[in-house]
């Protein structure tokens, strides 16, 4: 990972700037949280599926629990880590959702499915684009978006290497074991660093303003000035500006999210389940390189405006999809996808923070966060039900690029808004 001048390194005894190495936490977080989280959640709608015999659309019901208990928890969260860092709410989050991993492996009635669920919704919450970003937003200001955009990489090496060892690992040992040592797995790694980078909460603490210039005090005063934090998430909240923005992505990853969930179950019967679980680890991979694009690019152009060309190129990639159902089809299409996903992902927290500031950031984007995030959620029993319905995924793909055709109206939407702001 090479940063360019003044990108934050401080010569001398002090080395590189502190704030990359919250980057880099945040990143490995982002690598088992969506490895585990998100982009596991297909593997278990199949396996939990074939192995207790339940219905599609019931195991989805439960994934879209997962996103709920997630949405619902958004803005304590974001709240938690403006009052007392990252470090502890972190932490929490790890355990409970190795517990909920642990969990999917061992089911023996429908109640502990839910339950499993709700635990993994509660530490993805933790170490989701709200979580990660709040912790990421008070280190960085030229960089703001970059920094985001880096440490959300490590969603894309979730699903790039998390998918394809998580079904390698089933193969060899079964469900049961391969979940719960991934969920030790996380453990071992996670724990030790959160606890030992993760206790600076702000440059302020280490004598530096953001991006680790020498401190002249703006940092320092903003990070104790609670009344100013207090009025910016205040006048955030009251701006269609910003509720343009969660409208937008609530109603995209909705379709997102939807694909995601089912990406495995459309695959396997044209791939198998080996070569299935490869292109979710291939589609990874090209989000990786969608959000290296991004972190590349993000800080030079409109954040909103890049947003919106992305969505317009993944409704066209699931029309064409929805017309051409067939393995040649699906691959090259994933891919696309896959690149435009890594984005998407990442621009939320990148535009609102461009937006309104690093001000009660985690407040404002927990807020937010959770109307994208509740309905979101649906994505996955969405996806199941239209799929029983229409007896396939084609129609079901149709709707998805309706839904990104919707996310582009309303942050076009907002972009007058966001105008009257500034002037």
């Amino acid at each position: 990972m090479a940063f360019p001048p003044g990108s934050g390194l401080i010569r001398g005894r002090k080395g590189m700037f502190y704030g990359w190495r919250v980057v880099g936490v945040c990143f490995v977080a982002a690598v088992f949280t969506w490895g585990l989280g998100v982009f596991g959640g297909s593997v278990y709608l199949k396996e939990i599926g074939d192995g207790h015999g339940w219905p599609t659309a019931l195991v989805a019901s439960a994934l879209t629990v997962f996103y709920l208990t997630n949405a619902v928890c958004l803005p304590a969260i974001g709240a938690a880590i403006d009052r007392w860092g990252p470090r502890p709410v972190i932490l929490f989050g790890v355990m409970m959702l190795a517990l909920g991993v642990a969990g999917v492996g061992r089911l023996t009635a429908l109640w502990q499915l839910y339950a499993a669920f709700i635990c993994m919704g509660v530490g993805y919450g933790t170490m989701s684009v709200t979580g990660l970003s709040a912790t990421v937003a008070p280190w960085f200001e030229r960089h703001q978006g970059r920094s985001i955009a880096l440490a959300l990489t490590g969603a894309s090496f979730g699903a790039m290497l998390g998918v394809p060892a998580l079904v390698l690992a089933i193969g060899w040992l079964g469900f049961a074991d391969a979940t719960l040592w991934a969920a030790l797995t996380m453990v071992a790694v996670l724990l030790p660093m959160t606890a030992v980078v993760l206790r600076h909460r702000r440059p302020a603490a280490l004598g530096l303003e953001r991006d680790g210039a020498p401190a002249g005090s703006p940092d320092v005063a903003a990070a104790a000035a609670p009344a100013a934090r207090g009025s910016a998430r205040g006048a955030a909240l009251r701006s269609y500006a910003l509720w343009s923005v969660a409208l937008g992505f609530a109603i995209g990853l909705l379709a997102q999210v939807g694909f995601l969930t089912h990406h495995y179950v459309i695959a396997a019967p044209m791939l198998g389940p080996q070569g299935a679980g490869f292109l979710v680890g291939a589609t990874g991979l090209a989000g990786l390189l969608g959000r290296l694009a991004l972190a590349r690019a993000i800080d030079r152009v409109d954040p909103r405006r890049y947003t919106i060309g992305v969505f317009a190129v993944q409704a066209v990639v699931l029309v064409a999809f929805a017309l051409w159902p067939t393995p040649q089809a699906l691959v090259p299409i994933s891919l696309i996808y896959g690149f435009c996903l890594g984005q998407i992902t990442t621009l939320s927290p990148i535009v609102v923070r461009r937006e309104f500031g690093a001000d009660a950031f985690g407040a404002i984007y927990g807020v937010a966060g959770t109307a994208i995030q509740f309905c979101s959620a649906f994505g996955p029993v969405f996806y199941g039900v239209l799929a029983g319905q229409f007896g396939g995924y084609g129609p079901v793909l149709a709707v998805g690029a309706a839904c990104k055709a919707a996310a582009v109206l309303a942050l076009l939407s907002g972009a007058g808004a966001k105008r009257r702001r500034r002037g």
